[in-house]
């Protein structure tokens, strides 16, 4: 049995992959056990020399890894070569701070000595999306190896070329071997190795569905899961907005990656006093996206990654309309190959909309009217998701407050639009799962967070 990949701008076949057999899989998972078992051993400064190295692999290949990222899943290459610029930076981020954050933390008792340290679980099983094919893994396995564990990656189908790029960059950058290992396998096989004993987390971005599915399968085993799932972030924008900048972040994050974003501005909730003017901002930003050839330098907008997930969203958007929405933009599928979707805007969106109820993962772009503050609050939040969220004011110390205190989710900006940062911890609330990737947060993790205390007497 074989993956088959397919370019996404054309529809046509790239290439196949042999599906690992069970024996394989098993011998796999041992021999990333046997590295995990050495790989903790090795002190911290080593490791991250490692790391190191993997930057210097990164910057040789990162024309390669970008157009592999355009080809498979349809990302503009100049986007993709941003992707792998944010792995660089993710990298620099850890070997800077990593020594520090790992040092056992003293805590003042009576005892001798008391503290705590961060030890590494084994190894982790990370179930990986393709629509940021080599962030989303290494925002994962960077820290959760710095940690001293080892990592199996799933990634998804679509990208599979991808995956196995990702281990031959660990294996140039001298990495011990098996010590990140890929898997060419189909999903219903991630169950058993969930259950395997020598698997002692997993991670996982993914839909919400699939986050249900790894939760309960790691359940019975008492195994450590942390989910990235779906958002549907709302876009708050008050009377007293810069209506231009907040076009400007609107637009550029929800037409990023083709719409295909978890952390997109996915409802723009606007004042009625700013709303009109608002979407006259949002359609003067919205033309300066245009459809084109991934591996082309001067596209901004490519396809999306495969055929049901464009039919998906038009169906979505047929159902907005038919929910009482107005079509101002897009809302239709271009004649021609490949799996493209037009930059699409609808207005007089309610909180009844399908827009409210799923995640639109595309380029689709919602917005709804709110007369009064508190009635803009509830548009906010009325939402099974909370992933990430945005407040555009020029009132700063509300913003503020809104942000930290009362949109609900795990990541809320204030007159930008939401994205993941190294140096700040990313996760979600509610139906977007749980655990947080980044920063310290992500880096301990999987990790057992010991208390010692140390009688002298």
């Amino acid at each position: 049995m074989y993956i088959q990949t397919i370019n996404p701008a054309t529809g046509e076949d790239l290439n196949q992959y042999a599906i690992f057999t069970p024996e394989q899989v098993k011998e796999k998972i041992q021999n990333t056990h046997q590295a995990f078992l050495s790989w903790r051993g090795i002190d911290l400064p080593k490791r991250l020399e490692l790391f190191s190295n993997l930057i210097q692999v990164l910057n040789q290949e990162k024309q390669a890894c970008a157009q592999l990222i355009s080809t498979e899943m349809g990302k503009p290459i100049q986007f993709a070569k941003a992707e792998i610029d944010k792995c660089i930076l993710c990298c620099q981020y850890y070997i800077e701070h990593a020594m520090n954050f790992l040092q056992p933390h003293q805590v003042q008792t009576e005892f001798h000595a008391s503290f705590v340290t961060y030890n590494p679980l084994g190894v982790i099983l990370a179930v990986m999306p393709w629509n940021f094919p080599f962030w989303q893994v290494l925002r994962c396995v960077i820290p959760t190896m710095i940690a001293g564990n080892t990592v199996i990656l799933k990634h998804a189908s679509i990208v599979t070329g991808s995956a196995l790029k990702i281990e031959e960059l660990f294996i140039k950058a001298g990495f011990p071997t098996n010590s990140m290992t890929t898997l060419a396998i189909e999903s219903s096989s991630v169950a058993g190795i969930i259950a395997h004993p020598s698997v002692r987390g997993v991670t996982l971005t993914g839909s919400e569905d699939v986050g249900r599915k790894i939760a309960s399968d790691a359940a019975p085993y008492l195994k450590k899961v942390s989910l990235e799932l779906g958002g549907n972030d709302a876009c708050l924008v008050l009377e007293d907005a810069n209506l231009k900048e907040a076009a400007k972040a609107i637009v550029s994050s929800r037409l990023r990656n083709s719409g295909q974003v978890c952390v997109s501005s996915k409802r723009v909730i606007a004042h009625t006093d700013i709303h009109d003017q608002l979407v006259e901002e949002i359609r003067l930003e919205m033309a300066k996206y245009q459809m084109g050839a991934p591996l082309d330098e001067k596209t901004n907008l490519g396809p999306m990654a495969r055929a049901d997930l464009r039919e998906i969203l038009h169906q979505q958007v047929l159902k907005m309309i038919e929910q009482g929405a107005t079509l101002l933009e897009g809302g239709c599928i271009p004649e021609g190959k490949g799996f493209y979707y037009p930059p699409t805007l609808l207005t007089n969106v309610t909180k009844d909309s399908i827009a409210y109820q799923e995640e639109l993962f595309g380029p689709v772009i919602a917005v709804t009217r709110f007369n009064e503050f508190n009635e803009g609050i509830d548009l906010a939040n009325c939402t099974r998701f909370g992933l990430g969220g945005s407040v555009f004011s020029a009132n700063i110390e509300q913003a503020e407050y809104l942000a930290s205190q009362v949109i609900e989710a795990g990541v809320c900006f204030v007159n930008l639009p939401v994205t993941s940062d190294p140096r700040l911890p990313f996760g979600g609330i509610k139906d977007s799962g749980y655990g947080r990737e980044l920063s310290k947060e992500g880096l301990i993790e999987f990790t057992n967070i010991k208390t010692v205390i140390v009688n002298a007497k």
